[in-house]
């Protein structure tokens, strides 16, 4: 069991010597992180919910991988970034700057412009694949996380000096919270690190010995919905260090395996949850309220509710098997199967503007479909293999793909 109070951070000082308190979040008090999200919200506005989760040198995936590649007709992406190398297996779009973040196999992480493809910054120090790598919800912060549990944290306003780092054991994701400097984590023996962030303050939603593969914060941002390797299932109160909802496995109202995926809705009261055999669950606040039957058992690779443009509260699952369903949540039916002749697996799924949904692939290409009819509107054509992580500005209608390529793409869409 990790310890509930790691040493603070040797960086935790700004430039100037003088601590940043004044500027942080203490995770203890979920109510301030809570209260602090609203107003700035409320002063400024906020693009979170429309950021959804180069061109340089680097070569390819090893020629002896070509003949298992996807080979594109065209390539339809602005930008290509290539210094990886290696499959990259996560990214993420600084909210106001023309910048990404990504990270991948070669144990690296990159923050470049997304204009010019040119690297502005790399990340030294990781000794495994890089699987996590977000700007924090203001930009002022980057983090980066190995799969060995190795997280560092720069900031991007005082040219990326390093300012907190921490080694928690082999990790499953890290996420940054959408309103405070605060940063989570999930860890391979089930537990949930909450870290205020730089001076590294920590919490510690305590595990089971069952793999934490998912989490997400609720929109009030007090809660984390947790998924476990088993098929257990936790909504815990960052505040109180317990779990409001605890759903142990369960083979009728909830999942007997790995849960691979989970999104939240807008008003904060419905989970949806996916995993590898299939299963599809609902879950409010007080526990399971209904499960959407999918016509195979393929794993359930992604999951989206409550999208944005569409009068009716609908969701989405993507299979491994290639099966796009859009579902009504209020019936708990199945609304439209997606169109695509080849059944290609799906990786990633994302809302886009007017009423679309947009879908990572196992060929690498992406899909863009009509919530409404199901209909495939165009596909995404330049990638080579996998579709690793997705990422979508709303405002500037701008698609970020990591690819198992070892390339990261930009694509202006129509």
């Amino acid at each position: 069991m990790k310890d509930n109070t790691p040493p603070h951070s040797p960086y935790e000082l700004n430039q100037d010597g003088e601590d940043d308190d004044d500027e942080l979040i203490y995770v203890g008090d979920a109510d301030e992180v809570l209260d602090q999200w609203e107003a700035e919200m409320n002063a400024a506005g906020s693009d979170d919910d429309d950021d959804e989760d180069g061109e340089g040198a680097g070569g390819m995936a090893d020629d002896e991988d070509d003949e298992l590649e996807n080979v594109p007709e065209r390539d339809d992406a602005a930008v290509t970034f290539t210094l990886h190398g290696a499959p990259v297996f996560s990214a993420s779009l600084h909210p106001t700057e023309d910048l990404a973040v990504s990270g991948g196999e070669d144990d690296r992480a990159f923050v470049w412009n997304t204009t010019t493809g040119e690297r502005v910054f790399e990340v030294t120090g990781h000794s495994d694949s890089v699987i996590a790598s977000e700007f924090s919800y203001d930009g002022v912060y980057v983090a980066t996380g190995d799969i060995a549990g190795q997280i560092q944290v720069f900031k991007v306003t005082q040219e990326y000096k390093k300012v907190w780092e921490f080694t928690m054991g082999d990790m499953c994701w890290m996420k940054w919270h959408f309103g405070a400097h605060v940063l989570l984590a999930g860890a391979d023996s089930g537990e949930i690190y909450v870290w205020r962030i730089p001076s590294g303050d920590c919490k510690v939603l305590q595990g089971f010995g069952e793999k934490c593969e998912v989490g997400k914060i609720t929109l009030d941002g007090k809660k984390i919905a947790a998924g476990y390797g088993n098929g257990a299932f936790k909504l815990w109160d960052i505040k109180n260090n317990a779990p409001t909802v605890d759903l142990a496995p369960n083979e009728t109202t909830g999942h007997t395996s790995n849960i691979t995926c989970m999104a939240v809705d807008r008003d904060g009261q419905l989970i949806i949850t996916g995993s590898e055999n299939g299963k599809v669950v609902l879950i409010a606040p007080s526990g399971p309220v209904g499960t959407l039957q999918a016509a195979s058992e393929a794993s359930v690779e992604a999951v989206l509710i409550d999208s944005p443009d569409f009068e009716v509260k609908v969701a989405a699952t993507g299979t491994v098997n290639g099966q796009v369903t859009i579902w009504d949540v209020g019936r708990q039916t199945a609304r439209v199967e997606c169109e695509d002749s080849n059944r290609t697996g799906v990786t990633r799924l994302l809302w886009g503007k007017d009423c679309t949904l947009i879908a990572g692939t196992l060929s690498g290409n992406i899909r863009v479909w009509d919530v409404r009819s199901g209909a495939l509107k165009y596909e995404l054509l330049g990638h080579r293999n996998t579709i690793q992580d997705l990422v979508y500005n709303k405002q500037k209608n701008v698609l970020l793909s990591t690819s198992e390529d070892g390339t990261v793409k930009i694509f202006n869409l129509p």
